[in-house]
């Protein structure tokens, strides 16, 4: 064990470039292919050595995020601290700056550098196979968070392919009232693909190729999810944040994930404040927050 100090892990957003999604599986989840890309939107988590386990956070909408066991942080500490026969003493302060229930594994990224900070903290010594384990029995999305740049996600999302990246890609991320619940959208998707046959998801060649080369307009081209008319059936006013994004500019526009946060591939930096100013205008979201990809996973400063 090493001396008492405070450990702070950075860790940051995720927007899913293509999420390809199976047929559910007998065990409820589904099959993914899922492209990860990390943007430059960052929580900061902080273990400090305490008498027991306990959580804060401060920042945007965190008075909507869990302070009790249910938090994907105390159960990473819980976790790694099971693993080694250690108490899971430490407070874990979360500043929180990725949208809460967006669909940008907000939580997940929670997770990843909780584990991280605990592992530093507490002079573990984990080897990254081991952090990426207790990472996926956490969540599809949290060995992502703790690896961040590209990487294709296979399985329910958790097994991880590192993919290179070519160049910088800018983004708009416009943000709604609410959450939408990830297993909900994933229900909604079976209900509306009842009776169709579901293909086996795969990466598409020209988005990985669009991805390698830093081509901005070829990835416009490829973005893709699979779960999006499940989100806009859930919550169809996202259609009009998607229009307001499109006619604003953006090359190409899409739900993040399971959403609600939506997407915006925009050509440059100048191009992302005219698209995120518009769709603020707009009134179609909460706000617009601007970012670029691809962002290092979690990183101990």
């Amino acid at each position: 064990m090493t001396a008492k100090r405070s450990v702070t892990v950075r860790v940051p957003a995720k927007v899913n470039v293509q999420l390809a999604v199976g047929a559910a599986r007998p065990d409820g989840f589904h099959d993914l292919a899922n492209v990860f890309l990390a943007v430059s939107l960052h929580d900061e988590v902080t273990a400090t050595p305490a008498d027991g386990l306990t959580v804060s956070c401060e920042g945007r909408d965190a008075d909507k995020v869990p302070l009790d066991r249910t938090n994907l942080a105390a159960r990473a500490a819980e976790l790694l601290a099971a693993r080694h026969g250690i108490a899971p003493d430490v407070h874990l302060h979360i500043a929180k700056d990725i949208p809460v229930a967006g669909g940008m594994a907000g939580g997940s990224a929670d997770g990843a550098g909780a584990l991280l900070a605990c592992d530093a903290l507490w002079g573990l010594d984990s080897s990254r196979e081991e952090l990426l384990e207790i990472c996926a029995e956490l969540g599809s999305d949290v060995p992502f968070s703790l690896v961040g740049g590209a990487a294709l996600g296979t399985g329910r999302g958790e097994k991880l392919t590192e993919l290179p990246v070519g160049g910088g890609f800018h983004w708009v991320f416009a943000v709604a009232d609410g959450g939408l619940s990830t297993p909900v959208v994933f229900g909604e998707f079976d209900r509306l693909t009842e009776g169709a046959e579901v293909p086996e998801p795969a990466a598409s060649p020209a988005l990985l190729d669009a991805l390698r080369t830093g081509d901005t307009t070829a990835l416009a081209a490829a973005l893709a999810n699979d779960l999006q008319a499940a989100a806009l059936s859930l919550r169809p006013s996202l259609a009009e944040t998607l229009t307001a994004g499109t006619e604003a500019g953006a090359l190409a526009a899409l739900v993040s994930g399971s959403g609600p946060t939506t997407a915006f591939l925009v050509k440059d930096a100048e191009s992302a404040e005219t698209v995120a100013a518009a769709l603020i205008a707009s009134g179609t979201c909460r706000t617009a927050r601007v970012a670029t990809s691809p962002a290092p996973g979690a990183t101990v400063l």
